[in-house]
Protein backbone atom coordinates (compact mmCIF):
# COMPACT_ATOMS: atom_id res chain seq x y z
CA UNK A 1 0.00 0.00 0.00
CA UNK A 2 1.47 3.61 -0.75
CA UNK A 3 1.16 6.93 0.84
CA UNK A 4 -0.06 9.08 -0.92
CA UNK A 5 -0.79 12.57 -0.71
CA UNK A 6 -3.78 14.77 -2.20
CA UNK A 7 -4.50 18.39 -2.81
CA UNK A 8 -7.66 19.95 -3.58
CA UNK A 9 -8.34 23.89 -5.06
CA UNK A 10 -10.96 25.94 -4.48
CA UNK A 11 -13.42 24.59 -7.28
CA UNK A 12 -12.68 21.47 -5.91
CA UNK A 13 -14.62 22.04 -2.11
CA UNK A 14 -16.47 25.01 -3.54
CA UNK A 15 -19.47 23.85 -1.71
CA UNK A 16 -21.54 20.91 0.31
CA UNK A 17 -22.10 18.58 -2.35
CA UNK A 18 -18.30 19.41 -3.78
CA UNK A 19 -17.05 18.66 -0.33
CA UNK A 20 -19.00 15.30 -0.43
CA UNK A 21 -17.92 14.15 -3.94
CA UNK A 22 -14.18 14.78 -2.59
CA UNK A 23 -14.85 12.71 0.46
CA UNK A 24 -16.03 10.00 -1.59
CA UNK A 25 -12.75 10.02 -3.77
CA UNK A 26 -10.52 10.24 -0.49
CA UNK A 27 -12.52 7.22 1.19
CA UNK A 28 -11.94 5.29 -1.99
CA UNK A 29 -7.86 5.64 -1.33
CA UNK A 30 -8.24 4.77 2.33
CA UNK A 31 -10.56 2.25 1.69
CA UNK A 32 -8.19 0.62 -0.75
CA UNK A 33 -5.59 0.37 2.11
CA UNK A 34 -3.78 3.75 1.21
CA UNK A 35 -2.54 6.20 3.99
CA UNK A 36 -4.00 9.80 3.20
CA UNK A 37 -2.78 13.23 3.67
CA UNK A 38 -5.38 15.64 1.98
CA UNK A 39 -4.18 19.15 1.74
CA UNK A 40 -7.21 21.40 0.86
CA UNK A 41 -7.57 25.43 -0.08
CA UNK A 42 -10.55 27.38 0.81
CA UNK A 43 -14.14 26.77 -0.34
CA UNK A 44 -14.56 28.80 -3.61
CA UNK A 45 -13.78 32.35 -3.44
CA UNK A 46 -13.90 32.36 0.29
CA UNK A 47 -9.86 34.27 0.27
CA UNK A 48 -11.48 37.05 -2.58
CA UNK A 49 -14.53 37.69 -0.10
CA UNK A 50 -12.09 37.65 3.13
CA UNK A 51 -9.68 39.83 1.42
CA UNK A 52 -12.52 42.31 0.20
CA UNK A 53 -13.69 42.17 3.80
CA UNK A 54 -10.07 43.41 5.14
CA UNK A 55 -10.10 46.11 2.91
CA UNK A 56 -13.81 47.61 3.93
CA UNK A 57 -12.49 47.99 7.40
CA UNK A 58 -9.05 49.00 7.19
CA UNK A 59 -7.76 50.35 3.87
CA UNK A 60 -4.33 48.46 4.59
CA UNK A 61 -4.44 45.63 6.94
CA UNK A 62 -1.54 45.21 9.22
CA UNK A 63 0.08 41.59 7.51
CA UNK A 64 0.01 39.71 10.63
CA UNK A 65 -3.73 40.41 10.69
CA UNK A 66 -4.12 39.66 7.10
CA UNK A 67 -2.72 36.55 7.76
CA UNK A 68 -4.79 35.32 10.40
CA UNK A 69 -7.77 36.38 8.72
CA UNK A 70 -7.30 34.52 5.56
CA UNK A 71 -6.19 31.30 6.83
CA UNK A 72 -9.56 30.57 7.87
CA UNK A 73 -10.80 30.20 4.58
CA UNK A 74 -8.37 26.72 4.66
CA UNK A 75 -9.53 26.02 8.09
CA UNK A 76 -13.02 25.60 7.60
CA UNK A 77 -12.77 23.75 4.17
CA UNK A 78 -10.13 21.29 6.36
CA UNK A 79 -13.14 20.85 9.14
CA UNK A 80 -16.01 19.99 6.81
CA UNK A 81 -14.19 17.60 4.94
CA UNK A 82 -13.12 16.05 8.06
CA UNK A 83 -16.61 15.79 8.90
CA UNK A 84 -17.90 14.73 5.33
CA UNK A 85 -14.96 11.59 5.97
CA UNK A 86 -16.06 10.82 9.15
CA UNK A 87 -20.17 10.97 8.36
CA UNK A 88 -18.88 8.34 5.85
CA UNK A 89 -17.67 5.76 8.02
CA UNK A 90 -13.62 6.91 7.38
CA UNK A 91 -11.75 7.95 10.35
CA UNK A 92 -9.91 11.85 9.77
CA UNK A 93 -8.69 14.57 11.60
CA UNK A 94 -7.89 18.05 10.25
CA UNK A 95 -4.88 19.81 11.13
CA UNK A 96 -3.80 23.38 10.88
CA UNK A 97 -0.54 24.17 9.21
CA UNK A 98 1.08 25.27 12.18
CA UNK A 99 -0.05 21.77 13.90
CA UNK A 100 1.14 19.87 10.47
CA UNK A 101 4.47 21.08 11.14
CA UNK A 102 4.88 23.79 8.33
CA UNK A 103 7.83 25.69 9.31
CA UNK A 104 8.70 29.20 7.38
CA UNK A 105 10.26 32.47 7.80
CA UNK A 106 8.58 35.57 8.70
CA UNK A 107 7.72 37.14 5.44
CA UNK A 108 3.55 37.63 5.72
CA UNK A 109 1.88 36.91 2.39
CA UNK A 110 4.48 35.30 0.67
CA UNK A 111 6.40 33.34 3.03
CA UNK A 112 9.06 30.61 2.35
CA UNK A 113 8.93 27.07 4.00
CA UNK A 114 11.84 26.31 5.79
CA UNK A 115 11.38 23.15 7.19
CA UNK A 116 8.67 20.57 7.34
CA UNK A 117 8.13 18.55 10.95
CA UNK A 118 4.94 16.48 10.22
CA UNK A 119 4.68 14.35 13.84
CA UNK A 120 1.29 14.67 14.16
CA UNK A 121 0.72 13.87 10.85
CA UNK A 122 2.37 10.57 11.17
CA UNK A 123 0.91 9.61 14.66
CA UNK A 124 -2.40 10.46 12.84
CA UNK A 125 -1.84 8.20 9.80
CA UNK A 126 -0.62 5.17 11.97
CA UNK A 127 -3.20 5.33 14.53
CA UNK A 128 -5.45 4.71 11.05
CA UNK A 129 -7.02 8.57 10.19
CA UNK A 130 -7.05 10.29 6.82
CA UNK A 131 -4.85 13.25 7.84
CA UNK A 132 -6.42 16.46 6.24
CA UNK A 133 -4.32 19.63 6.24
CA UNK A 134 -5.24 23.84 5.58
CA UNK A 135 -3.20 24.12 2.96
CA UNK A 136 -1.28 27.70 1.95
CA UNK A 137 -0.06 28.35 6.09
CA UNK A 138 2.19 27.80 7.90
CA UNK A 139 4.22 29.64 11.31
CA UNK A 140 7.28 31.76 11.32
CA UNK A 141 10.18 29.57 13.04
CA UNK A 142 11.16 33.42 14.74
CA UNK A 143 8.17 35.21 15.56
CA UNK A 144 5.71 32.07 15.81
CA UNK A 145 3.03 33.99 14.22
CA UNK A 146 0.85 32.49 11.80
CA UNK A 147 1.93 33.08 7.89
CA UNK A 148 0.25 32.34 4.75
CA UNK A 149 2.74 31.39 1.24
CA UNK A 150 1.47 33.25 -1.29
CA UNK A 151 -0.14 32.16 -4.38
CA UNK A 152 -0.19 28.66 -5.27
CA UNK A 153 0.76 28.10 -1.42
CA UNK A 154 -1.73 24.72 -1.24
CA UNK A 155 0.38 23.47 -4.07
CA UNK A 156 3.11 24.23 -2.36
CA UNK A 157 2.17 22.88 1.28
CA UNK A 158 1.14 19.67 -0.97
CA UNK A 159 4.45 18.92 -2.00
CA UNK A 160 6.58 19.93 0.93
CA UNK A 161 4.31 17.53 3.06
CA UNK A 162 4.58 14.59 0.58
CA UNK A 163 8.65 15.46 0.67
CA UNK A 164 8.88 15.40 4.35
CA UNK A 165 6.68 12.03 4.49
CA UNK A 166 8.34 10.62 2.03
CA UNK A 167 4.80 9.79 -0.49
CA UNK A 168 5.08 8.05 -3.44
CA UNK A 169 3.19 10.37 -4.76
CA UNK A 170 1.85 14.09 -4.73
CA UNK A 171 -1.73 14.51 -6.46
CA UNK A 172 -3.35 17.79 -7.56
CA UNK A 173 -6.50 17.77 -8.11
CA UNK A 174 -7.89 20.71 -10.34
CA UNK A 175 -10.66 21.57 -12.62
CA UNK A 176 -9.51 20.81 -15.32
CA UNK A 177 -7.95 16.42 -16.63
CA UNK A 178 -4.02 17.31 -15.90
CA UNK A 179 -1.59 19.49 -17.99
CA UNK A 180 -2.63 20.45 -21.53
CA UNK A 181 -0.35 21.37 -24.56
CA UNK A 182 -2.13 25.21 -24.12
CA UNK A 183 -4.60 26.73 -21.76
CA UNK A 184 -7.51 24.56 -22.89
CA UNK A 185 -9.94 28.02 -22.41
CA UNK A 186 -7.82 29.80 -25.25
CA UNK A 187 -6.84 26.73 -27.27
CA UNK A 188 -9.82 24.50 -27.15
CA UNK A 189 -7.89 21.68 -29.13
CA UNK A 190 -5.16 21.55 -26.82
CA UNK A 191 -4.34 18.05 -26.09
CA UNK A 192 -3.67 16.37 -22.11
CA UNK A 193 -0.49 15.74 -22.04
CA UNK A 194 -0.01 12.49 -20.16
CA UNK A 195 3.71 12.59 -18.97
CA UNK A 196 6.34 15.32 -19.02
CA UNK A 197 9.77 16.40 -17.41
CA UNK A 198 10.07 18.52 -14.21
CA UNK A 199 12.14 20.41 -16.39
CA UNK A 200 9.42 21.03 -19.17
CA UNK A 201 6.96 21.39 -16.31
CA UNK A 202 9.23 24.25 -14.45
CA UNK A 203 9.28 26.16 -18.07
CA UNK A 204 5.35 26.34 -18.36
CA UNK A 205 5.10 26.91 -15.03
CA UNK A 206 7.11 30.09 -15.20
CA UNK A 207 5.46 31.08 -18.26
CA UNK A 208 2.18 31.58 -17.68
CA UNK A 209 0.79 28.30 -17.18
CA UNK A 210 -1.90 28.08 -14.56
CA UNK A 211 -2.27 24.75 -13.81
CA UNK A 212 0.74 24.73 -11.46
CA UNK A 213 2.15 27.23 -9.22
CA UNK A 214 6.05 27.45 -10.25
CA UNK A 215 6.97 27.32 -6.47
CA UNK A 216 5.20 23.83 -6.26
CA UNK A 217 7.24 22.48 -9.44
CA UNK A 218 10.29 23.93 -8.03
CA UNK A 219 9.53 22.06 -4.69
CA UNK A 220 9.38 18.85 -6.10
CA UNK A 221 11.78 18.61 -8.42
CA UNK A 222 14.05 19.58 -5.51
CA UNK A 223 12.84 16.55 -3.24
CA UNK A 224 12.01 14.16 -5.76
CA UNK A 225 8.89 14.29 -5.67
CA UNK A 226 6.34 12.95 -8.59
CA UNK A 227 3.34 14.71 -9.41
CA UNK A 228 0.42 13.76 -10.66
CA UNK A 229 -2.30 16.20 -12.04
CA UNK A 230 -5.73 14.85 -12.70
CA UNK A 231 -9.32 16.27 -12.20
CA UNK A 232 -11.94 16.03 -9.26
CA UNK A 233 -14.52 15.79 -11.58
CA UNK A 234 -13.46 13.44 -13.69
CA UNK A 235 -12.02 9.97 -13.33
CA UNK A 236 -8.94 10.05 -16.10
CA UNK A 237 -5.47 9.35 -15.22
CA UNK A 238 -4.33 13.03 -15.72
CA UNK A 239 -0.51 14.01 -16.26
CA UNK A 240 2.49 12.65 -14.87
CA UNK A 241 5.50 14.94 -13.61
CA UNK A 242 8.81 13.58 -12.77
CA UNK A 243 13.08 13.76 -13.51
CA UNK A 244 11.98 10.68 -15.89
CA UNK A 245 7.93 10.53 -15.54
CA UNK A 246 8.78 7.04 -18.18
CA UNK A 247 7.58 3.72 -15.85
CA UNK A 248 6.05 6.18 -13.39
CA UNK A 249 2.25 5.29 -12.94
CA UNK A 250 -0.59 6.72 -11.31
CA UNK A 251 -1.71 5.40 -7.92
CA UNK A 252 -5.36 4.49 -8.33
CA UNK A 253 -7.35 1.96 -5.77
CA UNK A 254 -9.79 1.02 -8.68
CA UNK A 255 -10.09 1.56 -12.44
CA UNK A 256 -11.76 4.98 -12.52
CA UNK A 257 -10.66 5.77 -16.12
CA UNK A 258 -11.26 3.72 -19.74
CA UNK A 259 -7.77 5.34 -20.47
CA UNK A 260 -6.47 2.80 -17.81
CA UNK A 261 -6.39 -0.11 -19.85
CA UNK A 262 -4.69 -2.52 -17.39
CA UNK A 263 -4.13 -3.02 -14.08
CA UNK A 264 -2.46 0.60 -12.01
CA UNK A 265 1.48 0.09 -12.15
CA UNK A 266 1.19 -2.45 -15.21
CA UNK A 267 2.77 -0.59 -18.51
CA UNK A 268 1.06 -0.88 -21.58
CA UNK A 269 2.17 -0.71 -25.07
CA UNK A 270 1.34 3.21 -25.05
CA UNK A 271 3.63 3.52 -22.10
CA UNK A 272 5.74 1.83 -24.05
CA UNK A 273 6.01 3.75 -26.77
CA UNK A 274 5.55 7.07 -26.06
CA UNK A 275 8.96 6.35 -24.01
CA UNK A 276 11.66 5.78 -26.98
CA UNK A 277 11.39 9.32 -28.44
CA UNK A 278 9.26 12.54 -27.20
CA UNK A 279 7.86 14.64 -28.97
CA UNK A 280 9.97 18.14 -29.91
CA UNK A 281 7.37 20.49 -28.56
CA UNK A 282 5.38 19.93 -25.36
CA UNK A 283 2.75 23.04 -25.23
CA UNK A 284 2.12 26.50 -25.00
CA UNK A 285 2.40 28.70 -22.58
CA UNK A 286 1.47 32.46 -21.81
CA UNK A 287 1.22 35.31 -19.60
CA UNK A 288 -1.02 38.63 -19.71
CA UNK A 289 0.63 39.86 -16.21
CA UNK A 290 3.65 41.46 -17.42
CA UNK A 291 4.40 45.16 -17.76
CA UNK A 292 7.12 46.44 -19.97
CA UNK A 293 9.74 49.24 -19.07
CA UNK A 294 11.62 50.99 -21.58
CA UNK A 295 14.41 53.30 -20.08
CA UNK A 296 15.02 55.93 -22.71
CA UNK A 297 18.52 57.31 -24.27
CA UNK A 298 20.86 55.71 -21.96
CA UNK A 299 24.37 56.75 -22.33
CA UNK A 300 26.02 53.93 -24.09
CA UNK A 301 28.88 53.89 -21.72
CA UNK A 302 30.18 51.10 -19.52
CA UNK A 303 28.13 50.42 -16.02
CA UNK A 304 24.89 52.40 -16.84
CA UNK A 305 23.10 49.13 -17.28
CA UNK A 306 24.30 47.91 -13.91
CA UNK A 307 23.07 51.10 -12.40
CA UNK A 308 19.76 50.86 -14.04
CA UNK A 309 19.13 47.14 -13.06
CA UNK A 310 20.92 47.84 -9.32
CA UNK A 311 17.74 50.63 -8.97
CA UNK A 312 15.13 48.23 -9.80
CA UNK A 313 17.06 44.98 -7.78
CA UNK A 314 16.68 47.58 -4.59
CA UNK A 315 12.79 47.45 -5.19
CA UNK A 316 12.67 43.61 -5.13
CA UNK A 317 10.99 43.55 -8.52
CA UNK A 318 11.63 40.29 -10.38
CA UNK A 319 13.19 41.15 -14.06
CA UNK A 320 11.79 38.55 -16.49
CA UNK A 321 13.19 39.37 -20.41
CA UNK A 322 15.93 42.19 -21.15
CA UNK A 323 16.48 43.54 -24.56
CA UNK A 324 19.28 46.64 -25.24
CA UNK A 325 18.79 48.33 -28.62
CA UNK A 326 22.21 48.87 -30.58
CA UNK A 327 24.06 52.00 -29.71
CA UNK A 328 22.99 55.48 -31.68
CA UNK A 329 24.36 57.78 -33.52
CA UNK A 330 25.08 60.04 -30.54
CA UNK A 331 26.02 57.50 -28.08
CA UNK A 332 22.90 56.51 -26.25
CA UNK A 333 20.75 53.26 -26.12
CA UNK A 334 17.32 51.83 -24.94
CA UNK A 335 16.79 49.15 -22.96
CA UNK A 336 13.54 47.25 -22.15
CA UNK A 337 12.61 44.79 -19.75
CA UNK A 338 9.65 43.05 -18.28
CA UNK A 339 8.62 42.04 -15.04
CA UNK A 340 5.55 41.42 -13.18
CA UNK A 341 2.73 44.06 -13.42
CA UNK A 342 2.47 44.33 -9.31
CA UNK A 343 6.30 45.28 -9.12
CA UNK A 344 6.10 47.82 -11.68
CA UNK A 345 4.93 50.97 -9.76
CA UNK A 346 8.09 50.51 -7.13
CA UNK A 347 10.35 50.10 -10.04
CA UNK A 348 9.27 53.10 -11.77
CA UNK A 349 9.74 55.09 -8.91
CA UNK A 350 12.77 54.42 -8.04
CA UNK A 351 13.97 54.94 -11.93
CA UNK A 352 12.57 58.26 -11.82
CA UNK A 353 14.39 58.82 -8.68
CA UNK A 354 17.79 57.92 -9.96
CA UNK A 355 17.09 59.75 -13.35
CA UNK A 356 19.97 62.47 -12.95
CA UNK A 357 22.33 60.09 -11.29
CA UNK A 358 22.17 57.63 -13.79
CA UNK A 359 21.18 60.65 -16.82
CA UNK A 360 19.10 58.86 -19.50
CA UNK A 361 16.36 60.76 -21.23
CA UNK A 362 12.89 59.44 -19.96
CA UNK A 363 11.48 56.10 -18.50
CA UNK A 364 8.04 54.43 -20.28
CA UNK A 365 5.64 51.87 -19.02
CA UNK A 366 2.88 50.05 -20.64
CA UNK A 367 1.00 46.93 -19.19
CA UNK A 368 -0.81 46.38 -22.73
CA UNK A 369 1.67 43.38 -23.49
CA UNK A 370 1.43 39.71 -23.18
CA UNK A 371 4.09 36.52 -23.43
CA UNK A 372 3.60 33.29 -25.20
CA UNK A 373 6.46 30.44 -24.96
CA UNK A 374 6.85 27.52 -26.87
CA UNK A 375 8.45 25.02 -24.66
CA UNK A 376 9.88 21.45 -25.22
CA UNK A 377 12.77 19.22 -24.69
CA UNK A 378 12.77 18.28 -28.07
CA UNK A 379 14.35 21.52 -29.02
CA UNK A 380 17.80 20.90 -27.62
CA UNK A 381 18.70 18.87 -30.81
CA UNK A 382 15.86 19.98 -33.54
CA UNK A 383 16.83 22.66 -35.88
CA UNK A 384 14.26 25.32 -37.29
CA UNK A 385 12.00 25.44 -34.28
CA UNK A 386 12.38 29.39 -34.04
CA UNK A 387 12.41 30.22 -37.56
CA UNK A 388 8.54 27.69 -37.79
CA UNK A 389 7.85 29.69 -34.55
CA UNK A 390 8.47 33.76 -36.18
CA UNK A 391 7.05 32.60 -39.72
CA UNK A 392 4.00 31.90 -37.50
CA UNK A 393 3.42 34.41 -36.54
CA UNK A 394 5.00 36.55 -38.97
CA UNK A 395 1.88 34.83 -41.37
CA UNK A 396 -0.71 35.75 -38.77
CA UNK A 397 0.02 39.66 -38.64
CA UNK A 398 1.23 39.05 -34.85
CA UNK A 399 4.21 41.38 -34.56
CA UNK A 400 7.26 40.52 -31.87
CA UNK A 401 8.82 42.99 -28.88
CA UNK A 402 11.29 40.76 -27.47
CA UNK A 403 12.66 37.55 -27.84
CA UNK A 404 14.45 35.26 -25.00
CA UNK A 405 15.56 31.68 -25.17
CA UNK A 406 16.53 29.06 -23.25
CA UNK A 407 17.57 25.17 -24.31
CA UNK A 408 13.97 24.22 -24.04
CA UNK A 409 12.15 27.46 -24.67
CA UNK A 410 11.70 30.23 -26.97
CA UNK A 411 9.55 33.22 -25.29
CA UNK A 412 8.53 36.03 -27.47
CA UNK A 413 6.57 39.61 -26.28
CA UNK A 414 3.44 41.07 -27.98
CA UNK A 415 0.58 43.17 -27.66
CA UNK A 416 -1.80 41.90 -25.37
CA UNK A 417 -4.47 42.37 -27.73
CA UNK A 418 -2.99 39.32 -29.59
CA UNK A 419 -1.63 37.12 -27.13
CA UNK A 420 -4.79 34.43 -27.11
CA UNK A 421 -4.45 34.53 -31.25
CA UNK A 422 -0.69 33.95 -30.94
CA UNK A 423 -1.32 31.06 -28.28
CA UNK A 424 -3.72 29.36 -31.05
CA UNK A 425 -1.77 29.89 -33.85
CA UNK A 426 1.27 28.52 -32.92
CA UNK A 427 -0.28 25.76 -31.12
CA UNK A 428 -1.55 25.03 -34.46
CA UNK A 429 1.80 25.45 -36.29
CA UNK A 430 3.03 22.46 -34.31
CA UNK A 431 0.27 20.22 -35.07
CA UNK A 432 -0.25 20.30 -31.26
CA UNK A 433 -4.15 20.53 -31.99
CA UNK A 434 -6.42 17.42 -30.92
CA UNK A 435 -8.55 15.65 -33.23
CA UNK A 436 -10.84 14.51 -31.02
CA UNK A 437 -12.94 17.28 -29.50
CA UNK A 438 -12.40 20.12 -27.26
CA UNK A 439 -10.77 20.25 -24.01
CA UNK A 440 -13.54 20.08 -21.12
CA UNK A 441 -13.10 22.44 -18.10
CA UNK A 442 -15.04 21.25 -15.66
CA UNK A 443 -15.49 24.75 -13.15
CA UNK A 444 -13.99 27.62 -15.23
CA UNK A 445 -10.78 28.04 -13.22
CA UNK A 446 -8.44 25.68 -13.79
CA UNK A 447 -7.33 25.71 -10.53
Amino acid sequence: MSLVVQKYGGSSVSDAASVRRVAERVATYARAGHSVVVVVSAMGDTTDDLLDLAHEVCEKPPARELDMLLTAGERISMAVLSMALNNLGVKAQSFTGSQAGVITDEIHGKAHILDVTPVRLRSSLDAGNVAIVAGFQGVSCTTKNITTLGRGGSDTTAVALAAALDADVCEIYTDVDGVFTADPRIAPAARRIPKISSEEMLEMAACGAKVLMLRCVEYARRYGVPLHVRSTFSGKVGTIIAEEPHGLFPIDPHRMSDELDTLPGQPTATDEETSVEQPIISGVAHDRSEGKITVVEVPDTPGKAAAIFETVAGTGANIDMIVQNVSTIDNTTAISFTLPESDAPAALAALRAAQETIGFQDVRYTDQVGKVSLIGAGMKSSPGVSADLFHALGQAGINIHMISTSEIRISVVTDQELLEEAVRVIHTAFGLDSAGGEAVVYAGTGR
